[in-house]
């Protein structure tokens, strides 16, 4: 699987091609957008929708959209974060993973995960943490599986959503 960056056009556009894919793969997980309320409509999510919420996503310093592509195709899209808007939180975050549903349930989803944690190896991160919306059961079960461990439970920043936090270690040096 090739991970590579969204790259805006100096417009901040997205390629009509590939915003079709991503509203595409976007559309295709109405139950996690009726939970997150993201979207106003999770059984009408538009072209104009998905490009405003990966430009918004672009805009923050240090976020970092990546493409996750197999034989061409793409399957999924990751959003990360250098770093946590709260200064006491030194660990990067992945704030989406999100894979095709029509290839769900082939690796592609752990793979992605793992890539994700090789690039932030690769920087000398420690650990990387994430949060699971409260009701998305098939989200915590994926990433405990992975490794991944609840550390806390609070509401979001943005939206003040419940969440679970979750925190995996990356190095031998990098323990809670």
């Amino acid at each position: 699987m090739l991970l590579t960056p969204l790259r805006l056009s100096p417009d901040r556009d997205i390629p009509a091609a590939l915003l079709t894919e991503l509203t595409s793969l976007y559309a295709a997980h109405r139950e996690f957008h009726a939970l997150s309320g993201d979207f106003p409509d999770p059984d009408d999510i538009r072209p104009e929708q998905v490009a405003a919420a990966l430009a918004d996503e672009l805009a923050q310093p240090g976020v970092e959209v990546l493409l996750g592509r197999s034989a061409g195709r793409l399957v999924g899209v990751v959003i990360t974060l250098a770093r946590h808007p709260d200064p006491a939180d030194p660990d990067p975050w992945i704030g989406l993973l999100m894979v095709d549903a029509d290839r769900q349930r082939q690796g592609h989803g752990r793979e992605l995960a793992r890539l994700v944690e090789d690039r932030f190896r690769a920087e000398g991160r420690q650990a990387v943490r994430l949060a699971v919306l409260d009701g998305n059961d098939r989200a915590l079960a994926f990433w405990t599986a992975l490794g991944y461990e609840v550390i806390d439970h609070r509401s979001d920043r943005l939206h003040g959503r419940p969440c679970s936090v979750l925190r995996k270690v990356l190095s031998d040096g990098g323990r809670r």
